[in-house]
């Protein structure tokens, strides 16, 4: 299995988890209509995760000229970035309830952020990786 399906699959089994661990305190918590808003802020992650891992397969190739340190950077900046972007529109929009959505696009991009760091600083060549140090 390639590096790049891993970790889609991995990411996914993280998101899963998230939701699974999440939705007893979530219903007890804040009422069982705030499960979608849950959903909703946990795809929010899922789907940044995924773009954040665009730019680092771009970059592999060229990881050693540009700096294994930019690579990395790039995919964290486009992951905040989404992650801001549709946490803004879909919390503005008024359909989740925006409290129980905004708090679990957090813990789910905690969640994901450490396999994020894991396949970016993966897929960087292993004579570029020094430099990280």
């Amino acid at each position: 299995m390639s590096h790049d399906v891993r970790f889609g699959l991995q990411t996914l089994g993280l998101a899963a988890a998230a939701l699974l661990l999440g939705y007893f305190p979530t219903v007890r918590l804040a009422g069982s209509a705030t499960v979608m808003s849950m959903i909703g802020g946990v795809a929010v992650s899922l789907a940044a995760s995924w773009a954040g891992a665009v730019p680092v397969v771009l970059m592999r190739s060229r990881a050693a000229a540009l700096g294994p340190g930019n690579a990395v950077m790039a995919a964290m900046l486009v992951r905040f970035l989404v992650v801001l972007a549709l946490a803004l529109l879909i919390a503005l929009s008024g359909k989740v309830d925006r409290a129980v959505f905004l708090i679990w696009v957090g813990i789910s991009y905690l969640v994901l952020l450490m396999a994020d760091t894991r396949y970016a600083l993966r897929a960087i060549p292993l004579g570029s990786r020094k430099e990280l140090r």
